[in-house]
């Protein structure tokens, strides 16, 4: 079939007079080829397919074209560029920085975020405060990537600079040689350490090299209609605050980083959970939702610890009350497979009580809020929201209201009153924060999944769990 459409599209080249614009050739080719990196700041495969910021721009691109999508990972970064302006693909959607080198060979699109370059380096090692501190220093980058260019640039002012430019590796596995001692130093856009860094707590930044550069799609240079498509397209997405919500779904909560606490969740990813894993995996399949994510809540509330108990008397893994157990038929909350089960219940029991209207993820924030601070509170923080003219549907809007069930202003002109709206903030924030790492690390092509993988099959235990 795809044999007989490129024959159909060089027939059409052959007898027009002029040839069809580039949009035209891709709604006659019947798809949009797009070439991109893997990683979790552009595409990579998750649990139920393909996932990442830059998947989700392009698939809704295709979709407004009305063509199939068709992804292409390259492995080396430097190949992008060449596969644009070669005709292999239409657009290179890769978390791609515009520079000067590269508008020499191929165009852009509108800028639809923006970065900074951060030189990386390992806590407990001496900080470098600035490039000459470089000199002498094992230093490594990505071939063909704007850090080449930057290194590049910095030698001019420092000619004893020396640095490795390797193809075939990725940020992410440079962070991590940085993390283990291997090299010294590294540079990573700002977005890929924000992201890296809860899965290597080890790694700092030195200093900032550049900031604002911006990032774009690359497009052929000989295709104004696709410029102006892609242009137009961004222009929707930005007005109808779609660009917005698709950079905080991924962006949205790594502003904060916990060292202790990161460290802590990785290491309890490798003793605890694989003791878990399975009661988790079994129950989300049940209550149809994904595993890692109930077992993101999970580690919110005990650590994984099933002996867990508060003050208030709610105990186990998913730290149920006794009165939330007796209703969901749980008889033991300190048993992993039954406190699990009952965690995944309740908060199926929240997500009902959504709206159908609402979208995801909107939609599972507003239950785990719910999950904590009761679906009343939540109702009352949505009418907030709505009296501040805010989107009662929208977890941001909702989240910056939830504060204000603190202020006696607010509170007393709604129905339930006071609450501690500051709790389900950080609780959301929190799973957030893991549920990311898990999706990762747990992805078809994580390269840590084989490891895990492994772990789990040892069913290996950490040292006795306190209560």
């Amino acid at each position: 079939m795809r044999v007989l459409t490129a024959l159909l599209v060089a027939v059409v080249l052959g007898t027009c007079s002029e040839p069809p614009s580039m949009v035209d050739q891709i709604k006659t080719l019947g798809e949009l080829r797009v070439i991109t990196r893997n990683s979790p700041t552009t595409y990579y495969i998750g649990h139920e397919g393909a996932i990442g910021p830059e998947y989700d721009l392009v698939s809704r691109f295709a979709e407004e074209l009305g063509v199939e999508l068709r992804i292409d990972v390259e492995v080396e970064l430097q190949s992008l560029i060449p596969g644009v302006r070669s005709g292999r693909a239409h657009i290179a959607a890769a978390g791609l920085t515009i520079t000067s080198d590269r508008l020499g060979e191929v165009a852009f699109g509108p800028a639809y975020d923006d970065i900074a370059e951060y030189l990386v380096y390992r806590v407990n090692t001496r900080r470098p405060r600035e490039p000459r501190d470089l000199i002498g220093k094992s230093i490594e980058v990505i071939k063909g990537s704007a850090h080449a260019d930057t290194m590049h640039q910095l030698r001019q002012r420092y000619p004893d600079l020396t640095w490795i430019e390797t193809p075939n590796i990725t940020s992410e596995e440079l962070i991590y040689q940085v993390a283990q001692g291997k090299i010294d130093y590294t540079i990573a856009d700002s977005s890929e350490f924000k992201v890296s860094q809860k899965f290597h707590p080890e790694v700092r930044v030195a200093f900032q090299l550049r900031k604002n550069l911006p990032l774009a799609w690359a497009i052929p240079k000989n295709a104004p209609t696709l410029q102006d498509s892609v242009q137009e397209f961004f222009a929707r997405l930005k007005e109808s605050g779609e660009l917005d919500r698709i950079l905080q779904k991924y962006y949205g909560n790594i502003g904060n980083f916990d060292y202790v606490g990161t460290r802590a969740f990785l290491r309890h990813i490798e003793t605890r959970l694989p003791q878990f894993r399975t009661s988790f995996q079994k129950s989300a399949a049940v209550e149809d939702m994904d595993w890692r994510l109930l077992a993101a809540v999970g580690y919110q509330e005990s650590h994984w610890n099933p002996k867990a108990v508060s003050p208030t008397g709610v105990r186990g893994i998913m730290m149920l009350t006794q009165l939330t157990a007796r209703q969901l038929g749980i008889h033991n909350r300190i048993d992993p497979v039954q406190s699990i089960s009952g965690g995944a219940q309740y908060i199926q029991e929240m997500m009902r009580r959504i709206p159908e209207r609402i979208p995801e993820p909107d939609r599972t924030w507003l239950a785990l809020a719910s999950y904590n601070v009761g679906w009343g509170h939540m109702e009352d923080a949505r009418i907030i929201t709505e009296i501040r003219g805010l989107n009662p549907d929208r977890w941001d809007d909702v989240r910056s209201s939830l504060p204000l069930l603190t202020q006696k202003k607010w509170y007393s002109r709604v129905r339930r009153g006071y609450a501690r709206g500051w709790e389900p903030v950080h609780y959301v924030d929190n799973i957030r924060s893991y549920y990311d790492v898990l999706l990762w690390l747990y992805s078809d092509s994580s390269p840590f999944r084989d490891r895990l993988e492994l772990e789990d099959e040892e069913e290996k235990t950490e040292e006795p769990i306190e209560a």
